[in-house]
């Protein structure tokens, strides 16, 4: 079963897009291994999810319906959270 990655960001959050790079790069070396979705906290719909998970600051990223970065990890970090 792939890992689920969830994307928190802001159109206006200048770190958001270094975790989405780190992301992508996972998804890159991992294939189906994992399924990755980049939410805008600008839509409603995610900005209920984000603060479900407890989500105070983007960029965030959710693993499995769980909260597990604030910020943008490395990749490495990403990859050693994801074993």
């Amino acid at each position: 079963m792939a890992h689920k990655i969830e994307v928190f960001t802001s159109p206006t959050c200048p770190h958001c897009p270094g975790a989405v790079k780190v992301v992508e790069e996972a998804k890159a070396k991992l294939g189906d291994a994992i399924d990755v979705q980049i939410l805008s906290i600008a839509d409603p719909a995610n900005r209920d999810l984000a603060i479900d998970y407890g989500v105070h600051a983007v960029p965030a990223i959710a693993i499995n319906n769980s909260l597990a970065f604030i910020g943008a990890p490395t990749l490495e970090e990403l990859l050693e959270r994801l074993e």
